[in-house]
């Protein structure tokens, strides 16, 4: 099988455009594209449970502890004891963060503006049918249950 024939090279190649460009944007408002997400999962009025973010993201607690640390550093973010649970942290946006959020936004629409601009509406659907379909084979471990792989 050739590598632009196999399905994660092509995601992976996709992937890797699309964060180029976004980290194109990024630099400009001096955030990385890791940052400028973790923003737009963050809820402008009533903050977020420190713990939900990563798994929006698909990202480990560890790695997201060295993002909200530098976020601070950055002031675009703030932590707050959560009144709901004693034991957790929300986090906040300052208002430099709700501006890279805004920022953030319209660097996503546009994206996807464009995108479904230039692509026909059939093509997209079978584009997202097919894309979650893949999701749901790996998260239900369908992949490699029936296959041995000699070590």
């Amino acid at each position: 099988m050739k590598r632009e024939e196999s399905i994660d090279y092509n995601i992976k190649a996709a992937w890797h455009a699309i964060a180029r460009m976004y980290n194109q944007q990024a630099v400009k408002q001096d955030i990385t594209t890791s940052i400028g997400f973790v923003l737009l999962n963050i809820d402008s009025q009533a903050g977020t449970p420190a713990t939900k973010i990563a798994p929006l993201m698909g990202l480990e607690a560890r790695s997201l502890t060295r993002m909200l640390k530098s976020m601070e550093e950055k002031g675009l973010i703030y932590k707050k004891p959560d009144p709901n649970d004693g034991r957790s942290v929300r986090i906040f946006l300052t208002p430099l963060g709700k501006e890279k959020k805004e920022i953030s936004k319209i660097v996503v629409k546009l994206f996807n503006n464009k995108i479904y601009e230039l692509v026909p509406r059939e093509k997209l659907e079978v584009f997202f049918e097919v894309i979650k379909q893949i999701s749901q084979v790996i998260e239900e471990n369908k992949i490699y249950e029936s296959e041995t792989i000699n070590q």
